[in-house]
């Protein structure tokens, strides 16, 4: 099942008068849903690049930190800083080959982002396999934390599809059957109110966090099916003024409709 939902649409729909509540959540999380096994997101982007990690050296137990061009994007650009490059085995590595990243510990790793788009970064994605209870990860606009990604609520919601089963396991030929107590999907995060600085991925339980196929974005439409964030924290919002301005847009499409309606009549 896949649901395409333009950001447009979701704050229009948001909006539902002047004097009723305005709900725009800050992060929406989805796993791409299409087929299991995904490993790249299918979300629609205005300007995108990817991390695959392929051009990295694998040195388990050293950490590494190192600038990335994420593919050649040509606007992104960001520095990985202590972060642990490991081959391909079952617990990570896109398509069951090349490096991937992994954290370790409740310190983790950092990725900070920079780009030359003046609205700055609302997309970040990657390919999560072999989920710990552990695996945290975490988004920041300077200092600001924005939004914290409990684990569980991914758990949760493969154990709600029709065949759970089919995200458990390494899905790469090359581990085919090895770790079937994990899950394997690709996850997409957005920014709806605003735009992230840094990504934190840290490590709080035994275990690693294995991810690969970074991906940094301004997006379009978003892809695969909604998770319910219950566990999720999400940290400081917009100021005032920026909720006023939100309010006060959407408004203004509201009251332009009106007239159209009107002059129609």
């Amino acid at each position: 099942m896949k649901t395409s939902i333009a950001l447009a649409a979701l704050g229009a729909a948001s909006f539902a008068s002047a004097a009723g509540a305005v709900v725009i959540p800050a992060f929406q999380v989805s796993y791409e849903s299409e087929a299991p096994g995904i490993q790249s997101s299918t979300s629609t982007f205005s300007a995108v690049g990817v991390e695959t990690f392929s051009s990295r050296t694998p040195n388990n137990d050293v950490y590494q930190t190192f600038a990335t061009d994420f593919g050649g994007s040509g606007v992104f650009s960001g520095t990985y800083t202590n972060a642990e490059i490991r081959d391909a085995d079952q617990y990570g590595g896109a398509g069951g080959s090349g490096p991937y990243a992994v954290a370790f510990s409740s310190s983790g790793y950092s990725l900070d982002l920079t780009t030359t788009l003046p609205r700055g970064v609302n997309y970040f994605g990657y390919w999560l396999s072999a989920l710990d209870g552990g695996n945290h990860v975490s988004f920041y606009s300077g200092n600001r934390l924005l939004f914290t990604f409990n684990p569980q609520d991914v758990r949760n919601a493969v154990n709600a599809t029709a065949n759970p089963g089919a995200y458990f396991g390494n899905p790469n030929a090359a581990f085919t059957g090895q770790n079937t107590g994990e899950p394997y999907l690709f996850l997409n995060f957005y920014s709806n109110l605003r735009p992230f600085t840094r990504v934190v991925f840290t490590q709080t339980q035994g275990g690693g966090y294995e991810s690969d196929n970074h991906t940094v974005g301004r997006f379009l439409t978003q892809s695969g099916t909604l998770i319910p964030l219950t566990g999720s924290t999400v940290g400081e919002v917009p100021e005032p003024a920026s909720w006023m301005m939100l309010i006060a847009g959407f408004g203004l499409v509201g009251a332009s409709a009106r007239r159209r309606r009107v002059v129609a009549a």
